[in-house]
């Protein structure tokens, strides 16, 4: 029985640790038929190694979402080694630690500015790179974290979501005519390396230990990568500009 991304050719962003939900993602994405290929930045030799415990072998290149000549050769790099994609995942955010922790008030713009490039505007410029490489159409997925609230410790990164999530309908409405669906997994918080570099991770984690209707597991990265897979296969062949929540139910509890 064959998988459901059989065929697909996917570039993922943003595998930097096993924990992670980009790892999970790849790891996922081979086992259900798709061919992958990875993007690193800083450190594309971490990503070689993590993508060494992964089913099958995979080319890693490097890409920074905010260098205009990384994303100019990005098409033809991985054309060479693809032919095509069919799909893009968008697994990458950061922020200056000086808009991280409680620090929202004072945080210069220059940070700000960092955090809406590299976690939001990002999404727009890594799916025009692929863009020429998905002429029958695909499906970009990218990950946020529920920018409805103001959460503890999150700081700057939640308007940065905030702006991820507006993107992604604004994109959604442009890319449709191409038959390119473009749609957010919404996770509940993960123990990966991008949590490690939020301080006080642990107070806004604890949330989902009175608050989620089913049991979270910071440990476990696999039911959002499960999700990003189906939003990149045919069985969401309608549905575009939607949040999808991995979170246990969080999302829907008030209190």
């Amino acid at each position: 029985m064959s998988g459901i991304l059989e065929g697909k050719r996917v570039l993922i962003t943003g595998v930097l640790m096993e924990s992670s939900i980009a790892f999970h993602t790849a790891k996922l994405a081979q086992e259900q038929g798709a061919e992958i290929i990875l993007t690193a930045f800083p450190r594309p030799t971490l990503t070689e190694r993590i993508a060494r415990k992964l089913p099958k072998p995979t080319k890693v290149i490097e890409l920074d979402v905010t260098n205009d000549e990384h994303l100019g050769r990005l098409a033809d790099v991985v054309g060479e080694e693809l032919g095509g994609l069919d799909g893009v995942v968008h697994s990458i955010g950061f922020a200056p630690q000086d808009a991280l922790g409680g620090n929202f008030l004072n945080t210069p713009f220059e940070s700000v500015a960092t955090a809406m490039h590299v976690s939001a505007y990002s999404l727009k410029s890594l799916t025009m790179a692929c863009l020429p490489l998905m002429q029958n159409g695909g499906a970009v997925v990218g990950l946020t974290f529920d920018a409805q609230f103001a959460w503890p410790q999150y700081d700057w990164m939640g308007p940065a979501k905030a702006a991820l999530e507006a993107t992604n309908r604004y994109m959604a409405r442009d890319l449709g005519k191409q038959n390119i669906r473009c749609n957010l997994v919404s996770a509940g918080p993960i123990g990966s390396m991008a949590a490690k570099s939020i301080p006080g991770f642990s107070e806004l984690a604890s949330v989902w230990d009175t608050r989620s209707p089913l049991e979270w597991d910071l440990k476990d990265p696999e039911p959002a990568g499960r999700g990003v897979v189906a939003l990149l296969s045919d069985w969401f062949p309608k549905t575009t500009g939607e949040i999808v929540h991995v979170d246990g139910g969080l999302h829907a509890i008030g209190a």
